[in-house]
């Protein structure tokens, strides 16, 4: 699999990063981020280019961020008041920053683009450090679904449109719940290629990791509009709060 390297992902998608998520619901995503913090301070592990970040601090909560790619914190401090977030780049498995937080952020299946269990449980702790007692480590991750893989392998296409067609190759590796994926964004100026590796975990196995490092699963919805996960549901947010008194 090769040694892990937290800034890979950033080198080839910082300059387009924010065309590609324009469809993501951020503002129903700042705004339930924005109750649970409680108008406490929020840390934000891949704080990236600041799509949650800004509004959150817009609204007037103290944020602070890590982030493994020196290429997207620069996208965010050419942004206007990215210059104000204080961020530390590197691995968010890891890497402590000063102060403790009412809530940790850790959204759009960023906790997959760690390598390992063993990574993802050291990121399950660090963020238990990072808060305050009773605080909260909210997570937005997709529902594994091997089942729709098949002889493991997969092409989807993810959008079309007059300027822009994205289509997504991915090979899973049932033995290491680990998925290899490679978008290719073809535009009027040319193909890019768009590396992002996933160790995929089930929800439940996620709950495990928040037990281990003293938290408790508070929440689990199906978005960040509060729906109720059931058996359909594709993606989830989950909240954990910290069992420390």
């Amino acid at each position: 699999m090769g040694e892990f390297d937290a800034s890979a992902y950033g080198q080839t998608i910082a300059d387009v990063y924010d065309e590609m998520v324009e469809h993501l619901p951020t503002g129903p995503a700042v705004e339930r981020v924005f109750r649970l913090a409680g108008g406490g301070p929020v840390l934000e592990f891949g704080i990236g280019t600041g799509r949650l970040a800004l509004p959150l601090a817009a609204r007037g909560l103290a944020v602070v961020g890590v982030d493994g790619s020196p290429d997207m914190v620069a996208v965010l401090r050419d942004k206007p008041g990215g210059d104000r977030i204080p961020v530390t780049v590197g691995d968010f498995s890891e890497v402590r920053v000063e102060g403790r937080f009412a809530l940790v952020l850790l959204a759009f299946n960023t906790v997959f683009a760690l390598p390992s269990q063993e990574a993802q449980v050291r990121c399950f702790h660090n963020a238990a450090a990072h808060l305050r007692p009773g605080g909260r480590f909210v997570i937005e991750a997709w529902v594994p679904d091997p089942a729709s893989f098949r002889d493991r392998t997969s092409l989807r296409l993810l959008s079309v449109g007059e300027d822009e067609v994205v289509v997504e190759a991915a090979r899973l590796c049932p033995a290491e719940q680990f998925m290899r994926t490679t978008k290719l964004r073809m535009t009027a100026d040319g193909l890019r290629l768009l590396p992002a590796n996933h160790r995929y975990a089930w929800p439940c196995e996620l709950d495990l990791m928040a037990r281990l490092a003293g938290m408790a699963r508070e929440h689990r919805w199906a978005d960040w509009s509060g729906a109720a996960f059931t058996d359909d549901s594709r993606a989830h947010v989950s909240v954990y709060r910290s069992m420390e008194s």
